[in-house]
């Protein structure tokens, strides 16, 4: 159940429940929750990574709190499409994760969704410096779980 495609991960969770986004970083995961429809994402909460098993408590226990069915983690590629070891490092999360419980899987590409999520924060919000690093992983998140959500309408 790991490594789905949107399409799969839709057929393979029930209907009207929520999904989660997750921007996986270093220091901190970014978690999003879409509504039941699943037509709209919304930043739901930063996790502060600690260890592996803590931080994927904290992550089941907000899926298990919201009825969540699946996750859409971001993939950080590189430009050129090719996975590095950022992109490795997800994949090993998801799968971690799937030792824990089987959870559904799609990975969506992320690229320069910080940098547009960063942008939009500064330009449209005017957030400084000090209150976009409170908001902008979990706001990524959302950024990345909507853009499999729009995907998935075609």
């Amino acid at each position: 159940m790991i490594d789905l495609t949107l399409d799969a991960l839709r057929d393979q969770t029930p209907p009207n429940t929520p999904w989660f986004g997750l921007d996986l970083g270093e220091k901190t995961i970014g978690v999003a929750v879409s509504d039941p429809g699943r037509m709209i994402a919304s930043p739901l909460q930063l996790i502060r990574k600690t260890k592996f098993t803590d931080d994927a408590q904290a992550l089941l226990k907000l899926m298990d709190g919201r009825a969540a069915s699946g996750l859409v983690i971001g993939l950080p590629l590189n430009m050129d499409g090719s996975e590095g070891p950022r992109a490795q490092s997800c994949r090993a999360f998801a799968r971690n994760l799937q030792r824990l419980r089987p959870v559904p899987v799609a990975f969506q590409d992320e690229r320069l969704s910080t940098s547009a999520v960063e942008r939009f924060l500064i330009e449209d919000l005017d957030l400084n410096r000090k209150r976009r690093a409170q908001v902008i992983d979990r706001t990524a998140a959302a950024w990345i779980l909507q853009g499999a959500l729009d995907r998935l309408r075609g």
